[in-house]
């Protein structure tokens, strides 16, 4: 296990214990609790499921076991495992908690096939669903060929990514850091050196706060770990180059203004949030989303 994977190991078995609320539906209209973006993200992925009718399912990453139940309790046939001990121990007492084989829950790595091997002796799976994986990982084709292996030609999958555009609207140090690294890539420092000066006063480069310890003080925080922005418009192109076909972005946690504003007016920008997460205009979400899901079949 290399450096850069330890390192996402030791912080999602930290975060174990808090990720649970980023489902709850309570925290919609509840400033005082963090926004459920996984709460819409889970939506997505019901709703794609039961229009394809798929019946078992494998998740990579299953965190602290909302997906996983949620799906079973739906009368699916769900499976998984995780990088993080304790979020396969908090996944398999989710399990029990609800009447299932808490077997059907390991430790795995998607970078190691030879790791979750056993899952598939059954056979392939109908669906595959991997959220805050790809993040984490350097070699998004190898990973994508390994999530490709456990479906059946014709399955699906749902993989979410962190969204890259969204800096464009965000108007802070994420925003500086995609202009010069992505946009202005191939061109000269000088031009580079002159677009920064510009831009910095203009923009909220102390926002966000780095994360690089815990909420609480303690363990890593999540900007000390591999955490990945991706180009949508990039990624549709991966998974074309990888064999699947159908390629669909999924947009979910919209933002209605700059992150650095929700503070003045928590509860409006949490209501409109919330209501645009049913918009359907196909093309806001590129720059009004922090993340996306891709949904794919398999070729």
């Amino acid at each position: 296990m290399d450096t850069s994977t330890t390192l996402v190991k030791s912080y999602y078995d930290t975060a174990a214990q808090s990720c649970e609320e980023q489902y709850e539906r309570a925290a919609i209209t509840d400033v005082s609790m963090e926004y459920p973006a996984n709460y819409f993200r889970l939506q997505l992925l019901l709703n794609s499921f039961a229009a394809k009718g798929v019946k078992r399912v494998i998740e990579v990453g299953v965190g602290e076991g909302t997906p996983l139940a949620t799906l079973t309790r739906a009368g699916l046939d769900a499976w998984g495992f995780d990088i993080s001990e304790e979020m396969v121990a908090r996944s398999r007492r989710r399990m029990q908690e609800i009447g299932k084989n808490p077997d059907q829950v390991g430790w795995g790595d998607v970078q190691d096939p030879i790791s979750y091997a056993h899952l598939l002796r059954e056979g392939l799976f109908d669906g595959l669903l991997a959220m805050g994986v790809m993040p984490h990982v350097h070699n998004e084709r190898a990973v994508l060929e390994n999530m490709k292996s456990m479906v059946r030609p014709g399955g699906s999958v749902f993989v979410e990514f962190r969204n890259s555009l969204f800096s464009l609207f965000t108007f802070n140090r994420y925003t500086l850091d995609f202009i010069l690294n992505d946009l202005l890539r191939d061109v000269s420092p000088t031009v580079k050196a002159a677009v920064e000066a510009d831009l910095k006063p203009r923009l909220r480069v102390d926002m966000p706060k780095m994360r690089t310890s815990g909420a609480d003080g303690e363990g890593l925080g999540y900007d000390a770990i591999l955490s990945k922005f991706h180009n949508p418009l990039e990624v549709v192109d991966l998974f074309n180059s990888a064999g699947f076909k159908d390629v669909k972005l999924l947009w979910y946690h919209y933002h209605p203004a700059m992150p650095y504003l929700e503070g003045s007016m928590a509860e409006a920008f949490r209501s409109d949030a919330a209501r645009l997460e049913h918009e359907t205009s196909g093309w806001r979400g590129l720059f009004l989303c922090s993340a996306f899901v891709v949904e794919a079949i398999k070729g």
